[in-house]
């Protein structure tokens, strides 16, 4: 799965366009890099978010096959850190 939908597929960023410009604008990373919404993660990478001032830093536990609901979104990534900057 993308990067750019499987951020918003778990809801951590609320829409696909939105993540598309937050990863264009280096926002995300993918590991540590800068990467392209096309990229695509597996199980065991890790994504830090910039936002405001806040790092939000995931790990990705399972990628989803599909559309999930909000409720499940939080099995899919394991929270390793959120922070001020």
């Amino acid at each position: 799965m993308r990067i750019d939908d499987y951020l918003s597929t778990v809801f951590l960023i609320k829409r696909r366009t939105l993540a598309k410009e937050w990863i264009q604008a280096g926002k995300v990373r993918l590991n540590g890099n800068r990467t392209k919404p096309g990229h695509d993660v597996n199980p065991g990478d890790v994504i830090d978010i910039y936002y405001k001032n806040h790092k939000l830093t995931v790990e990705v536990v399972e990628v989803p096959g599909k559309s999930i609901p909000k409720a499940q979104a939080e099995n899919y990534y394991k929270l390793i850190e959120d922070i001020e900057v």
